[in-house]
């Protein structure tokens, strides 16, 4: 008989529904493999681009081999919408009825953060069914919200929150993270360090073994003839696109040089406006593209860029989903970072620079340019090697199961 986990995340998507995600590939990976996979996620969140509609409840959907259960849930419009805090409150009550619409019983139950007070349901749960409880860390809060937002401590919904994550960090039978160093600060928090397993974002290969071309409208945005250093995934604060177009106004001399942002996002207006105030004739801004065909996108580039915040919050590492991706594609990557366990810099996969220094990207980017071809692709070399032997979502399904089965 076939292990049955179910994976309590409040901000699950599909690719039909959003971008999918770790866990979308996670339960399909595992799906292969002959386990019985349900992931719960709230059918309203500010990260959905298409909201399933129904009128009951709850909505079974089967995706691919495994389950998604959509909980009905209170419609808000933005990440600082108040309404959102009242889904983090409704979320782990509304769970518990997931008894009467779920046939398949757990043997495991993992339920993944950022928001920590759905552990609250997914314990009663798992205590009711006498299921192993695995807890999961993407984001630590409250911590993100205190050094990286800004609240107080002693605010009553972060204390709260502070509790929940002890709570997870004692109560549950083993902790799982994509930040690599995040240990540290788990058991500081209480937690037996010996609970504690690294697994790592990752890449699809059944995605990119489709070799999706690049669409028409996007290949036409591209510029022709030049040295591309370019970014995939979300415009937000939190990559530092600010840094890549401060180092592309230095570099604005170099005719041969171009940077490339491709994707949407809330600072988009803004990152656009500071290109026209800066005359910038060298950065170009493509549409968003499916997923599948990013490594199309990516094979045009000639080097990759991520970049983040220069806070501390790092010091714990970093989980982000475009690294895998970018290693795989066997493009050397410039990676504006000042944190903890650096997985590009790890493999010889690219340049590591401080986060949020111009001049220091700027240098990486000219020192690429001035390499051969061919120590280039040795860089690119590395991060492909790195991908397939760490990155895989069938070997990080495997990792996963071993935590919640055995």
């Amino acid at each position: 008989m076939s292990k049955t986990v179910w994976i309590i995340n409040q901000y699950a998507s599909t690719p039909a529904t959003a971008l999918g995600g770790r866990h979308y590939y996670m339960a399909r990976e595992m799906a292969k493999k002959g386990y019985a996979v349900y992931i719960i996620g709230s059918a309203s969140h500010h990260l959905l681009r298409e909201k399933p509609a129904f009128n009951s409840a709850f909505k079974l959907e089967e995706v691919e081999g495994f389950r998604f259960v959509w909980v009905k849930m209170p419609s808000y419009g933005n990440a600082h919408s108040k309404k959102r805090v009242l889904n983090w409150v409704l979320f782990p009550w509304r769970i518990r009825k997931l008894l009467q619409v779920i046939p398949d019983r757990p043997d495991t139950i993992l339920c993944s953060s950022p928001s920590p007070l759905a552990f609250l349901g997914a314990q009663w749960l798992a205590r009711k069914l006498n299921a192993r409880l695995v807890f999961e860390v993407r984001d630590i809060w409250p911590l993100t919200l205190t050094e990286l937002g800004g609240h107080s401590p002693n605010n009553p919904l972060i204390r709260l929150m502070q509790w929940v994550e002890d709570k997870a960090y004692r109560d549950s039978s083993a902790v799982v993270s994509n930040l690599k160093n995040s240990v540290e600060h788990m058991a500081s928090r209480g937690m037996a360090p010996e609970k504690f397993t690294w697994v790592p974002n990752g890449f699809s290969m059944d995605e990119v073994n489709l070799n999706s071309p690049l669409n028409a409208k996007a290949e036409s945005q591209l510029p022709e003839g030049k040295f591309l250093v370019g970014y995939t995934g979300t415009l937000g604060v939190a990559n530092a696109l600010d840094t890549l177009i401060c180092a592309a106004e230095q570099l604005k001399g170099h005719s041969g040089i171009a940077f490339v942002l491709v994707g949407d996002g809330k600072e988009k207006p803004a990152l656009k406006k500071l290109v026209a105030s800066k005359a910038l004739a060298n950065v170009y801004f493509v549409d968003p593209i499916p997923k599948v065909e990013i490594q199309a996108m990516l094979a045009r580039f000639d080097g990759c860029y991520i970049g983040w915040l220069d806070d501390p919050i790092y010091r714990f590492g970093i989980g982000a989903n475009k690294i895998p991706e970018y290693l795989f594609s066997g493009k050397p990557v410039i990676h504006s970072y000042s944190g903890a366990c650096d997985p590009v810099e790890e493999v010889g996969g690219g340049f590591r620079v401080g986060a949020e220094d111009e001049k220091q990207l700027a240098d990486a980017v000219l020192k690429l340019y001035r390499m051969s071809p061919e120590e280039r692709a040795a860089m690119g070399a590395n991060g492909r090697r790195a991908a397939l032997e760490q990155y895989e979502y069938g070997q990080l399904a495997d990792k996963l199961s071993k935590v919640l089965f055995e």
